[in-house]
């Protein structure tokens, strides 16, 4: 990567970041801690959000829908081009894991705070990331490539056994993903996941991998200087989930040996070596609780949403360490559960966090939450000198947290956290739906009519 910084400039003047909600709100924070101005692009119906008071300054773009406007590659960086931006910091999802966004910004003189479009192409296109897994010899499951159509999928599933994950090769975050325990469930699959990737992920290429039944999930930091160098930073686990997604994240991984804890993060570094990798990334990998082994599952190639849990450890400041890096200055470290978890839109009358921990968010009082948007509120991290007084925090952080005026999770994560199956560590991917029963504690007016009170 050529220096995108004049020689006697310390570090970028301006950046554009290319996203919103809290991401957006959480960059403009170290930019300004960094001394550099920060610019914010926004819809109408984001004119009032708060990465846009965050930010230094912004500039709206015609539109509402994602689709409009934080997609669209020509809008963003023209408004780069206008704004007289130096770099483009894109967050997490949107154009971060688009190999043609981030080669545009570099073809306009733009700095992409972020993997090159060669490693994005390469570990972000599944399949292919299995091909250097494999080269960089990972622990990989029994897998398939690029399935020509369902034909060849039942006779690769017949082989590798059932049940098995049918997948779509391109992004991440549990899109376009079924299990699938018999042939005719995967008959049945393999067009809508082939429809869900080209919808969603704008790829039609899927491919299969053996499912491990009882299974943790696990995921390693990483951060590569672009010239070979990665340092493996943590292990997190985030095996709490719900349709794939995370719900729960946690560092270090309980009930996990220090062993496998090292070659973990030993697999990490020979991947991203062998590809040179530039920046904050993650390698994820799938734990078999009966057999004690991992594997390889997949890399993000951006800055993940729960990278302050690692943040919080080691007391770093990784997307400080994104911007130096762009920079050549390299750091010197190297839903809504009463309706089945659907988004809730409105506005907030009132927002309560906790004072004395990290709280990653853009809502205050009075904000309003739009449905065009992803559903992401907040994130709360806690640390502890063990993991009991981090739950004990966390528990208690909770408790003192509150949103008046839409329907969340938080009594739910309230639940979570309290559990047995949580504080004993027992965690799995089958938790959160097999054993964890929600009970809600709420009142759901069905109907309301003049003498209705609560």
């Amino acid at each position: 990567m050529t220096n995108c910084v004049p020689k006697n400039d310390p570090l970028f003047k301006s950046i554009l970041i290319t996203n919103r909600g809290e991401i957006a709100v959480r960059v403009a924070r170290t930019l300004r801690n960094l001394g550099i101005e920060s610019i914010a692009i926004y819809s109408e119906v984001d004119r009032n959000s708060g990465h846009v008071i965050a930010a230094d300054r912004g500039i709206e773009l015609k539109g509402a829908s994602s689709s409009e406007i934080y997609l669209r590659n020509d809008l963003i960086i023209e408004a780069a081009k206008v704004q007289k931006a130096q770099a483009i910091f894109p967050g997490y999802g949107f154009l971060l894991e688009n190999e043609d966004f981030a080669r545009e910004c570099e073809s306009a003189g733009l700095c992409f705070i972020g993997p090159t479009p060669e490693q994005i192409h390469r570990l972000g296109l599944k399949h292919i990331a299995y091909e250097l897994a494999a080269d960089a010899n990972l622990p990989l499951l029994p897998h398939t490539g690029l399935l020509s159509g369902l034909d060849e999928a039942k006779k690769e599933a017949s082989t590798i056994g059932y049940p098995i994950m049918l997948k779509s090769t391109a992004g991440s975050g549990g899109n376009a993903i079924t299990r699938c325990s018999t042939e005719q469930e995967l008959i049945i699959a393999f067009e809508k996941v082939r429809r869900a990737a080209v919808k969603f992920l704008k790829n039609d290429g899927i491919y299969m991998e053996r499912c491990i039944e009882d299974a943790r999930h696990i995921e390693v930091q990483i951060f590569g200087d672009g010239h070979g160098h990665i340092e493996a930073i943590s292990e997190r686990d985030c095996s709490l989930q719900r349709r794939n997604q995370k719900i729960v994240e946690e560092a270090p991984p309980p009930n996990l040996s220090d062993d496998t804890r090292a070659r973990l993060r030993d697999s990490a570094i020979r991947l991203g070596s062998l590809v040179k990798y530039r920046s904050a990334g993650t390698v994820e990998f799938i734990y078999d609780r009966t057999s004690n082994e991992f594997y390889f599952l997949e890399v993000n190639c951006r800055l993940q949403v729960e990278h302050p849990v690692t943040e919080t450890i080691f007391s770093i400041d990784l997307v400080e360490w994104m911007i130096k890096l762009a920079a050549d200055q390299p750091p010197d470290t190297f839903e809504n559960p009463l309706h089945d978890f659907r988004s809730s839109s409105g506005t907030l009358h009132e927002v309560t966090f906790p004072n004395n921990i990290r709280v990653d968010t853009w809502i205050t009082n009075g904000r309003e939450v739009s449905r065009y948007y992803d559903s992401l509120l907040a994130k709360v991290i806690v640390h502890g000198k063990n993991r009991q007084e981090a739950i004990e925090q966390m528990c208690h952080a909770l408790e003192q947290t509150c949103f008046i005026g839409i329907a969340t999770n938080l009594d739910f994560l309230r639940q979570v956290i309290g559990s047995s199956i949580f504080t004993s560590g027992d965690v799995s991917l089958k938790v959160l739906t097999d054993c964890f029963k929600y009970k809600p504690n709420a009142i759901e007016v069905l109907e309301a009519g003049t003498y209705t009170t609560i």
